[in-house]
């Protein structure tokens, strides 16, 4: 079965399921032909057409062995970025005589460096190519994430945790330009949900492994939070060194030394490379292992329509975020044990799943991701207030109830990725937007560590008032980046349709608009 299909699902498989393109018009065709160093230059055929008998299984096909493998990786991932939490409650703070403050500046340096390495990151895989730099940096952070066994100082934490940032930084914006190249525009956003619903599995799978794993406290000696940094760590390095034999470089280059005969035959690379450029031609111009240099760098970092979205991820996650960073932590405090408070933190993740894929779905079903987004604010406002003004009195059970419910809303980042994407319009700016995007997003991370402070604990009524501002901003901002777009498709509407047949032709053939600032591009919103 699809993963998405949307519309497509009523079909009669045997219809032709080739979408209308501007390859189907003589006289804008060749306008927006492939570049001849375009890797999959040679599958391209303007003419091809296939059947939704071939299209939907070549798509699950697809799923199986990019999706999937991507899922697993970012699993490995989220395991060594997140295991903090765990260590939280096996006295990891104590053990190492640092304060809350202490656990705040860890989690901003890893922020920092995660940040900072995001888009000279991207860079370099847009230069080596995902297939040669993901795996690459997997092996190092695994390195580094193993090694944590042997902390023993607020020195030695803050630079592992530098160090874990600067070598992941770069991987997420990464994936989300290699899942582009075998994806659709509208497939991409449901894919990516599955990607960040890993990032859920983790927070429900994590507990589990740490139910168990800190109960080895005393094995050799050591502490149980030692023991779930090395074996985490050492999973990682395995799924890196497997992510070496499971990545192709494009839909046509599946071949290599251990797999001659690679995952496709020549009719489904037809179909793959004739369906991703129909939908976005713009997807072909530029080789998979070519590098973008300054001028192309700057012209991206320039492009401010879409910096709406940018300054969406710089807000949309610090009203959740440190209710979230501090839920084992805040489940102690409320009187948990270590190990219920990390079964305790399950519920909360797996109803995240649930309502996460449903708003993603929905988003492109009804083309709406602004108001999707804004949904989510929505769904967050009445959680924050009430932890701002439930008594000291309230029941345990009350407060977690009220965080659950907080931490169970539809997380709109798979969304909001794919739609910085749809707006990028070429491979260059696809590639930079990516990284400063998530790099906004990074830097709401560091707000978030610095929102709870020590002085404010353990009900953090101060930060809390703070996220309830945050989150009416929030809705705000929402609205504000839907009519910015709405004003500036209507802007692009006038300009196109006030030109002749003959007009549009000329611009077309003459115009040196790339990308975003095309005439005849529209801006989804």
């Amino acid at each position: 079965m699809t993963l998405f299909r949307g519309k497509k699902q009523q079909v009669n498989l045997d219809e032709i399921a080739t979408q209308p393109s501007v390859f189907d018009d003589p006289e804008t065709a060749k306008y927006f032909l492939p570049t001849e160093k375009y890797e999959n230059l040679h599958r391209f055929d303007p003419t091809a057409r296939w059947t939704w008998a071939e299209e939907l299984p070549l798509i699950n096909k697809i799923d199986w062995k990019i999706t999937l493998w991507a899922c697993i990786a970012f699993f490995a991932l989220d395991l060594d970025r997140g295991n903090l939490t765990q260590a939280n409650t096996d006295n990891f703070l104590e053990d190492l005589g640092l304060s809350t403050n202490d656990y705040n500046l860890g989690n901003t340096v890893f922020k920092l460096a995660f940040l900072c390495a995001e888009l000279p990151s991207q860079l370099v895989s847009k230069k080596l190519g995902p297939d040669r730099w993901i795996p690459t940096i997997m092996c190092l952070w695994s390195i580094v994430a193993a090694s944590q066994f042997w902390l023993n100082s607020r020195e030695t934490f803050l630079a592992c945790r530098a160090l874990l940032g600067l070598l992941q930084g770069g991987f997420i914006p990464d994936i989300v330009l290699y899942l582009s190249y075998f994806f659709k525009g509208t497939e991409l956003p449901f894919r990516l949900a599955l990607f960040w619903t890993t990032l859920k599995i983790v927070d429900i799978v994590a507990p589990i492994i740490a139910f168990g794993v800190l109960r080895l406290r005393g094995h050799h000696g050591q502490e149980g939070w030692r023991w779930l940094f090395l074996i985490e760590g050492l999973f990682t390095f395995s799924v890196g060194i497997w992510s070496w034999f499971m990545m192709a470089p494009s839909p046509t280059q599946t071949k290599s030394w251990y797999r001659p005969k690679g995952w496709f035959n020549e009719r489904e690379e037809v179909i793959m490379v004739n369906r991703i450029l129909r939908d976005d031609p713009s997807k072909g111009d530029m080789h998979n292992r070519q590098a973008v240099d300054f001028k192309r760098l700057w012209k991206s970092i320039c492009d401010y329509d879409l910096w709406p979205i940018y300054i969406i991820g710089l807000t949309f996650g610090i009203p959740v975020g440190p209710p979230d960073q501090y839920l084992t932590l805040t489940l102690r405090n409320l009187g948990f044990d270590t190990f219920n408070s990390n079964l305790l933190s399950i519920p909360a993740q797996a109803i995240g799943i649930v309502t996460m894929l449903v708003t993603t779905y929905l988003s492109e079903v009804w083309n709406e991701k602004s108001l999707m987004g804004m949904f989510s604010q929505v769904w967050i406002l009445p959680n924050i207030i009430a932890l701002a003004v439930l008594p000291s009195s309230a029941s345990p059970w009350v407060k977690y109830t009220v965080v659950t419910v907080l931490l169970s809303y539809p997380y709109p980042h798979a969304m909001q990725v794919a739609w910085c994407s749809r707006n990028s319009n070429t491979v260059r700016a696809r590639t930079v937007s990516a990284a400063i995007y998530n790099m906004f997003v990074q830097v709401s991370g560091i707000i978030i560590s610095n929102i709870y402070r020590a002085d404010d604990k353990p009900e953090y009524r101060r930060g809390n008032r703070q996220l309830v501002a945050i989150c009416a901003a929030n809705i705000v901002i929402y609205a504000l980046a839907k009519s910015y777009y709405i004003w500036r498709n209507k802007q692009r509407e006038t300009e196109w349709n006030g030109m002749t047949r003959d007009q549009q032709i000329l611009y077309l053939e003459t115009t040196t608009d790339q990308g975003s600032k095309r005439k005849d591009f529209r801006f989804a919103h």
